[in-house]
């Protein structure tokens, strides 16, 4: 296939700087390049002719199932190749995708479903249990993926033609779900715009932070439900290069994927280098083809990049930001990732055309080097928290995301996080809120109250610990506790820990000092986060 005439910027990087909308990015890829690999998932692959026919009969589909534009359209499942025809096919018919974690439990899937108010769950069978303990009742349509093949029959008398010539960059096409402080978890809708900011914004100014090059393969390690996955993917598509997409993450997996199908790019957590770094058999060699690894969800430890550095052999980039700016407004370039500079204490520098200040409690903007609330402005900013108007405004003011992190902005323009405001622990890059776990703990018998904090953690960045006061005459185990909660919390949000205390401290007014039950696992370490 002859090479497309879009121009290059720094380094070789992919930019079509036509292509606006999703809709846009399928129909150029089937054109330009319709034999290329547009994904590989378990040794099946998926050309980019057949991602926009198949993504055309899923427009269609949805369209006869009653799914009218603005509709939301569930997705229970895990990466495949039919997710991402499912994903451009709520973008041809104008309907929002609603990706599940797979992670949570029936009571919280059930929240998700009945919050975005989805009127079609697209379901694979691995699932099917989670449908059937759902304490409300499912979509009206539910199309299973698996065994019995029913997606492919729900779509294949279906067109294959165009639905709709084109959308818009702000028309929505997918809403994520983020857990919230009071425990209920927010739609956060994201319209075309939100993944395309960054490229623009790169070739702009020539920068090759982060790039796509003619004949990349980039592996997928984040799952599509996470901001982080669904973006890098989307990333790639409208790159036109080729996209290895993982089931789950499991390190043996991922380093044989960059090994036997030579993937060129990456984007993962830090807690996944550190699997990989520690897989039995590992070796340099296995990473030969790899030149570039873009991370976030957590700073990298000093020690995990040098030991990154010596096996991957690849360039590095940290990407900072939150569902609620579209992912990553920040970056910290592959030229600033060097060992023991302090730049590497930063989450970056923000991207042309991203703005930064830091504001105190009244909402003052603070001078260079002063610690308080960083706020972003984004053109790939959310839309709006789905059904939250109150909530909206109170983090998306006058075109400015409040990020909720506390940190600085040095006088070079590079963003310092330094501690958290809203009291989220990050677990291997998801965001846990303690209010849900305590929520939750306090429906024990035998719970007076709990109160759950992040310590620091080498693996994931950081783990949940409990303080548990018991109710009177009630001597409840960690087992015990775990045991009630398994069915209620995703596994990543139970506490790893659990310590019995008499009583938690409170100020004068009665309010939990949690920041003191915190600060002791934090002590001697510059930052707060991990």
């Amino acid at each position: 296939m002859a090479a497309s005439s879009a121009p290059r910027t720094a380094g070789g990087t992919l930019h079509h700087p036509q292509l606006k909308t999703l809709v846009d990015t399928a129909r150029f890829n089937a054109e330009h390049r319709p034999s290329a690999t547009a994904v590989v998932c378990e040794g099946r692959t998926l050309t980019y002719g057949q991602l926009h026919r198949e993504s055309n009969r899923v427009a269609h589909a949805l369209r006869a199932a009653g799914a009218a534009p603005g509709a939301r359209v569930a997705y229970l499942g895990k990466e495949s190749e039919h997710y991402y025809e499912i994903l451009f096919g709520c973008a041809k018919s104008e309907t929002v995708l609603v990706p599940v974690n797979w992670r949570l439990t029936a009571p919280e899937v059930s929240h998700i479903l009945q919050d975005s108010g989805s009127e079609l769950l697209f379901l694979e069978e691995d699932f099917a249990p989670v449908l059937d303990r759902l304490p409300t009742a499912p979509p009206k349509t539910v199309v299973r993926l698996g065994v019995d093949d029913g997606f492919s029959a729900w779509k294949a008398a279906r067109p294959d033609t165009d639905l709709v010539p084109s959308a818009e960059p702000g028309t929505p096409v997918a809403q994520l779900y983020t857990s919230g402080t009071t425990g209920l978890p927010k739609g956060v809708v994201l319209a075309h715009r939100s993944f395309f900011a960054v490229r623009d914004a790169l070739a702009s100014e020539g920068l090759d932070w982060i790039d796509w090059r003619a004949g990349d393969t980039a592996l997928v390690g984040i799952p599509g439900f996470h901001v982080g996955g669904l973006w890098w993917a989307a990333q790639n598509f409208n790159a036109g290069v080729t996209v290895v997409a993982m089931r789950a993450f499991a390190a043996r997996d991922a380093i044989d994927l960059i090994r036997d199908l030579g993937v060129t790019t990456a984007c993962v957590v830090p807690a996944m280098l550190r699997m990989m770094l520690t897989e039995p058999g590992a070796e340099p060699g296995d990473f030969r083809t790899l030149r570039k690894i873009v991370y976030g969800g957590s700073p990298i430890s000093e020690a995990l990049l040098e030991e990154s550095l010596a096996m991957f052999g690849a360039e590095f980039a940290q990407i900072y930001g939150l569902t609620e700016t579209g992912n990553t407004a920040v970056c910290l370039p592959p030229a600033d990732h060097i060992p023991g500079h302090p730049r590497m204490q930063a989450a970056g520098r923000p991207y042309p055309g991203v703005r930064t200040k830091v504001i105190d409690d009244a909402g003052r903007e603070l001078p260079a080097g002063a610690i308080g609330e960083v706020c972003l402005a984004t053109p790939a900013h959310m839309v709006e928290y789905w059904g939250l108007p109150e909530k909206t405004d109170e983090t998306l003011v006058d075109g400015w995301i409040h990020t909720g992190d506390a940190g600085y902005v040095d006088d070079d323009g590079y963003v310092f996080i330094r501690d958290r405001i809203k009291d989220a622990i990050l677990v291997a890059g998801e965001n846990v809120y303690p209010a849900e776990i305590e929520n939750a703990l306090e429906r024990h018998p035998g719970v007076a109250e709990a109160v759950i904090v992040g310590a620091p953690d080498e693996q994931w960045g950081e783990t949940v610990h409990a303080f548990v006061v018991a109710a009177p005459g009630e001597q409840p185990t960690p087992r015990d506790l775990h045991r009630f909660l398994v069915d209620r919390l995703a596994a990543f949000k139970l506490p790893s820990r659990y310590e019995f205390v008499d009583h938690v401290p409170r100020n004068p007014s009665g309010k939990i000092l949690r920041r003191e039950l915190r600060d002791r696992f934090w002590k001697g370490s510059g930052r707060k986060v991990n």
